[in-house]
């Protein structure tokens, strides 16, 4: 059974940090590439970060790069994705996503996780 469980979600002031863990199991980890997404009140789900297998090539979204570095550690079935300089545009429930296509798409049988709510206050 797959399980993608997300953690390190809370309320930070603008300007502040916050580090998303994503714990997975049920799959063979390495073999995937992983990636945050992200949904706001009244928006659609936003693909926020993106990391390979091999070679650990990343991807972020415009509105994130530089702020935000996605991360994994194999041996612990584990990404991360480390957010600084958060700003209120960045509040949004946080979703972790192991995707069975391609990995910068939302694919018909994509593993998610329950998400986790990331809130910045001005």
């Amino acid at each position: 059974q797959v399980q993608l469980v997300e953690s390190g979600g809370g309320l930070v002031q603008s300007g502040g940090s916050l580090k998303l863990s994503c714990a997975a199991s049920g799959f063979i980890f390495r073999n995937s590439a992983m990636r945050w997404y992200r949904q706001a009140p009244g928006k659609e789900r936003e693909l926020v970060a993106a990391i390979s297998s091999i070679p650990e090539n990343t991807y972020y979204a415009n509105s994130v790069k530089g702020r935000f570095t996605i991360f994994r550690d194999n041996s612990l079935n584990t990404v991360y994705l480390q957010m600084t300089s958060l700003e209120p545009e960045d509040t949004a429930v946080y979703y972790c996503s192991a995707p069975r296509g391609s990995w910068i798409t939302i694919n018909k049988n994509d593993y998610w996780g329950q998400g986790t709510q990331v809130t910045v206050s001005a």
